[in-house]
């Protein structure tokens, strides 16, 4: 009875054309019985269903940024999806389709004969006026003879249910990994319901994009990547999912080189070939040495392998010059030339002021327009504000506007105001009507046909521009699903049911992976050992029989070690140890604390996204525990659960981490923090006069006590404990443990040299070994373990020289087949 009621309410609510107050018989039958189903699983409470799929989409990762904003949000997913039907659909594909084909016989004229122009059947101005034209690409011909190898485009529907497209996308592909994360979180909250419903499959149009991809390739078998700007870009969790699901290699920049005209990635087996890339990164930051010289992110001579017509782009450079307002004025005239027929889908009205008699038309009708920039460039006295409504127009505003158009009027368009259908959706609990653009997904498949995308990211704006490429404040998503009139076959993004090879074979390591991992483990690490210290410091503090656990000398070297790591400043060390300890956990400013490298670590992580387990992200982004208030239990809990959260997330690299080089350098850089540490805690704490204090510390920093316990009868003595905490070869906390494995790590990597020698750094390591080999308690001096702290960080040196881009070069294997 309570969705009766909801539903009556919204119908009253809805504007006309709302896609369930306004649907076809058929299509009602549809949405309520989906909307049944969806009370059903929220037992009669949405706001209930909503906590459901918020929980799935914090498993699954889902994130977006803002702009200028440095964390990211959770996804704002809406668990109502949006229906279509089949019928309604088909006519959205041949429209798209046919669009498509148009939009990349206009960039293949426009950086090949430019007929369009000479023929005076598009305005020079509308091209050059373009800041996304790039006169070097003209005569620059793809291998494939595609431009174009994706394409999106924003969709709103009016009030009469006819669909237009209100603005085109081939620059970046943004919402393309959100469609698919929707639908991924949906189904998990609801179970069977859009197998249920009949809802086409999305698997099958991803399969189509790779195989398109692979098939423009010269190799049966081509290495793919998708350039990403880096993980502070706004996008970045969708761009880390998308190579993840589809197979890419994720790449940046500084990840790739240029080489005789041929495209590679920096690996720790050296330079292997790239032969497509799949680009979410504008063209002007593509390559500083053809495009712009400012761009920190691309690659230089990028634009060579583009001549010489050894790589495959999506989408090609320059192609982007078709998404600018101008051009949809003129796209419709364009249709009938190229095409000869009209648009299925038509553009919403456009007039380009570059015309004296269009911008005579929107001179007159400003106050019934949306006014913008030509080519999206910002509008000073809009505040720089792209477009808006002419009606909301000051007069001072009003006044500039029509100085600037008589200025510069190629630079203006005016549009009509689009009245946009809406959708159900929650809002505070209670379903209400959402106006809503769809960004629909168009790919070449491997015979250079276009598939449509059998969903859509739908984006329900609070406010401002419905058009905007990037999700805003308080907008919501939602799935968009196709309703079949028949079931939908099972598939995945495998295809067919015929088995495919049986492979074992790891995949390559890019460098800044193996950097990103190795540092991972090693900021973990670092984490763990100072909540340790601070754990000491904190439970040796507490009276025991009317007196401190610890002696004050010894808590001191405690707080030494803080301020050595950097977790506290020095002006800190005569402070209440509460207080000290609540800065060495929680205080953001100490580079040491463990707030600080857990930040650190969860920073590297978002750049491993798509190499990580779906628990292990989880883990690492949980908040860190509060630490405000200076109370030692409070402190001493903190310090437990950041512990206990380390070696979970060191279980889950250990038991479900491939034994692929990835997992060596993740382990490598954790067994090189903890020598490294082991190092500097033994000669703080085992020093030739240390006290039965400084001893117990120094078992309980190294996780040893139990063991030394059954072992010894009497108290904690020093070489038995030297021994143990850096001989013993079992102990899987010692010295010589960490070192061991350090040594097989690196006897396990792939070796550049072709003479069967070891490289460098494996000798430094194996080194190691045979120094701590011969040891015992009795004959390890304490000025060795400093000698072998200095070792350790030379190891480390050699380790980012050889495997990491430290000099942004790579090393080429002698006589080795760099196309390999």
């Amino acid at each position: 009875m309570m969705l009766d009621s909801w539903l009556k309410a919204y119908a009253r609510k809805a504007s006309p054309g709302d896609m369930y107050a306004s649907a076809t018989t058929g299509m009602a039958g549809h949405w309520l019985a989906m909307l049944g189903r969806l009370s059903d699983i929220g037992r009669g409470d949405f706001a209930a269903l909503t906590d459901k799929v918020a929980r799935q989409v914090t498993d699954l990762g889902v994130a977006f940024r803002l702009t200028g904003e440095q964390d990211e949000r959770a996804w704002p997913l809406s668990p109502i999806p949006m229906l279509i039907g089949a019928d309604e659909w088909s006519g959205i594909e041949r429209g798209l389709a046919q669009r498509a084909d148009l939009l990349e016989q206009v960039v293949a004229d426009l950086y090949g004969p430019q007929a369009l122009v000479t023929e005076g059947k598009l305005p020079a101005t509308v091209v050059t006026g373009s800041p996304h034209f790039w006169r070097n690409m003209v005569g620059v011909t793809p291998p494939s003879g595609h431009y174009l190898h994706f394409y999106a485009a924003d969709l709103g529907r009016g009030p009469n249910g006819d669909w237009r497209v209100l603005s085109d996308r081939v620059r970046t592909p943004i919402g393309v990994g959100y469609a698919l994360e929707n639908r991924l979180a949906l189904s998990r909250a609801t179970g069977d319901l859009l197998g249920w419903m009949n809802t086409r499959r999305l698997a099958p149009f991803f399969s189509d994009l790779r195989r398109g991809l692979s098939a423009n390739c010269n190799r049966s078998e081509p290495r793919i990547g998708l350039l990403t700007p880096g993980r502070y870009n706004q996008s970045y969790a969708e761009q880390a999912h998308l190579a993840r699901y589809l197979g890419f290699l994720l790449v940046e920049g500084d990840d790739l080189v240029v080489s005789e005209g041929q495209l590679f990635v920096r690996t720790i087996e050296g330079l292997k070939r790239i032969d497509a890339l799949w680009r979410w990164m504008d063209t002007r930051f593509l390559d500083p040495l053809a495009f712009d010289g400012r761009s920190t992110i691309g690659v230089a001579d990028l634009y060579e392998a583009c001549t010489r017509g050894q790589l495959v782009l999506s989408n090609w450079p320059g192609a982007g010059v078709i998404e600018s307002r101008a051009f949809a004025a003129f796209l419709p005239a364009l249709a009938q030339a190229l095409l000869g027929d009209d648009l299925i889908l038509p553009n919403i009205a456009t007039w380009w002021c570059g015309q004296p008699s269009e911008r005579q038309i929107v001179e007159d009708d400003l106050e019934t327009m949306v006014i913008g920039s030509a080519f999206e460039q910002e509008l000073p006295f809009l505040g720089g504000a792209r477009s808006c409504p002419g009606s909301s127009l000051t007069p001072d505003q009003r006044t500039e506007l029509l100085a600037a158009m008589a200025l510069r009027p190629m630079d203006f368009v005016g549009q009509e105001v689009v009245k946009l259908s809406t959708t159900p959706a929650l809002s505070g609990g209670d379903l209400t009507p959402h106006p809503f653009a769809l960004r629909v997904f168009v790919a070449r498949d491997a015979q250079g046909a276009w598939k449509v995308m059998p969903g859509a990211f739908a984006r329900l704006a609070a406010h401002g521009d419905i058009r905007a490429a990037l999700m805003g404040d308080g907008d919501m998503s939602a799935d968009v699903c196709i309703i079949d009139t028949a079931p939908v076959l099972p598939e995945t993004l495998l295809g067919s049911l015929v088995n495919p090879p049986i492979r074992r074979l790891a995949g390559m390591l890019p460098s800044k992976a193996a950097d990103n991992l190795f540092w991972l483990g090693r900021y973990l690490e670092r984490a763990e050992t100072t909540a340790r210290v601070v754990r000491s410091i904190l439970g040796g503090s507490i009276e025991v029989d009317s007196g401190p656990a610890l002696t004050s000398q010894t808590i001191l070297r405690l707080i030494d070690l803080l301020i050595a790591w950097g977790a506290v400043p020095r002006e800190q060390r005569d402070w209440p140890l509460s207080t000290l300890c609540a800065t060495a956990l929680g205080d953001r400013e100490q580079g040491g604390s463990v707030r600080s490298l857990m930040d650190s670590a969860g920073s590297i992580g978002k750049g491993l996204r798509e190499r990580l387990a779906v628990d292990f992200w989880r883990l690492i982004r949980r908040p860190f525990p509060v630490v405000e208030t200076p109370l030692t239990e409070t402190l001493l809990e903190a310090a437990s659960v950041v512990i206990d959260r380390i070696s979970a997330l060191t279980g889950l690299a250990s038991e479900n981490m491939g034994r692929t080089d990835g997992w060596r350098f993740h382990d490598m850089g954790r067994r090189l923090e903890r020598a490294i540490n082991t190092c500097r805690v033994t000669r703080h704490f085992a020093y030739d006069e240390a006290s039965s204090d400084d001893l117990t510390i120094l078992l309980e920093l190294c996780d040893c006590q139990i063991t030394y316990r059954t072992r010894y009868m009497a108290g904690p003595s020093l070489l038995p404990v030297r021994d143990m905490v850096v001989l013993e070869a079992q102990n899987p906390r010692s010295l010589t443990y960490q070192i061991t494995r350090i040594d097989e790590h690196m006897r396990a990597l792939p070796s550049l040299r072709v003479d069967g020698m070891p490289e460098a750094q494996v000798q430094q390591a194996g080194t190691l070994v045979a120094t701590l080999a011969p040891m015992t308690g009795d004959t390890l001096p304490i000025r060795a373990i400093a000698t072998m702290e200095t070792r350790l960080l030379a190891l480390s040196d050699a380790i980012g020289q050889r495997y990491f881009l430290q000099s942004r070069k790579a090393d080429k294997p002698l006589g080795t087949n760099l196309l390999a």
